[in-house]
């Protein structure tokens, strides 16, 4: 086991070598998506960063499984302007493109506006502290995204179908040498929501994500995001699982993911 998800390429700053964190619950070759959403997060901030300006929302499109291989990310600002941009990120195998996204950023304020207080999001879910020591995750692998992070159910779990309330930590940086910004924090945790809140039996059914939004109204503080989150199957195939995103001061946005679903 490595001491962070990804291990960065000392000859070459845009590839990085994936380790065992990032392998997902049921392939030994492929990755869970939280790593590699995480991953771009980490370029996307460190692609021509501006002083005053934040990452509002990161839309990821998944364009296939990502395997347990060396990864190039390739960024660009793809509109820039004075008030807000747009950044392009393509994250790559030797096979070619796995994932990519699409991430506005935005000039903060200066100085903070005036907003009444009333209108500001208030309201929080009790914290990690509060929730119980968590059962084994059920996967048929020994090492990977389930052991790199900590994660506690206020309610529900991944045994009881149907929506539930849980805090997420990452164990390690994902990529080694630096410490995980807020933004890698939210996306490595956003992409679990269809998992926390499955109402569907994992060994009947699939309920693949091909897809991961999240937009912040504001950054998360320490170390810990919870999800509040609730899965909707649909007969027809299509699903969607929605996110409430909060750190232990509150609401920080939304994350959703649509969903193929089908017969194992």
């Amino acid at each position: 086991m490595r001491d962070a998800f990804y291990l960065p390429d000392p000859e070459d700053p845009r590839r990085f070598l994936s380790t065992e964190l990032t392998r997902g619950p049921w392939s030994p070759d492929a990755q869970h998506a939280g790593p590699p959403s995480a991953l771009l997060g980490h370029a996307i901030e460190r692609c021509e960063p501006r002083a005053g300006f934040q990452v509002g929302r990161v839309a990821v499109e998944i364009l296939g499984p990502v395997p347990l291989e060396p990864l190039t990310v390739e960024t660009r600002v793809a509109r820039a302007g004075r008030s807000v941009e747009l950044i392009q990120a393509t994250l790559s195998s030797e096979r070619g493109p796995v994932m990519t996204a699409n991430a506005w950023r935005f000039k903060l304020a200066d100085p903070e506006l005036d907003l009444p207080e009333t209108i500001l999001p208030t309201g929080a879910r009790p914290g990690p502290d509060h929730a119980p020591e968590p059962a084994p995750f059920p996967s048929t692998q020994a090492i990977g995204f389930h052991t790199g992070i900590e994660y506690r159910f206020v309610t529900g779990s991944f045994a009881d179908a149907g929506p539930a309330i849980c805090w997420i930590r990452l164990n390690y940086p994902i990529v080694a040498g630096t410490t995980p910004s807020p933004l890698e924090r939210t996306l490595a945790a956003a992409d679990s929501g269809n998992g926390v809140s499955a109402v569907l039996d994992w060994d009947r059914f699939l309920f693949i994500n091909t897809d991961l939004t999240v937009t912040l109204h504001r950054q998360p503080v320490g170390e810990w995001v919870c999800l509040d989150a609730v899965t909707y199957p649909q007969p027809h195939g299509i699903g969607l699982a929605e996110s409430v995103l909060f750190d232990e001061k509150g609401p920080l946005g939304r994350g959703t993911q649509t969903l193929l679903i089908g017969p194992r």
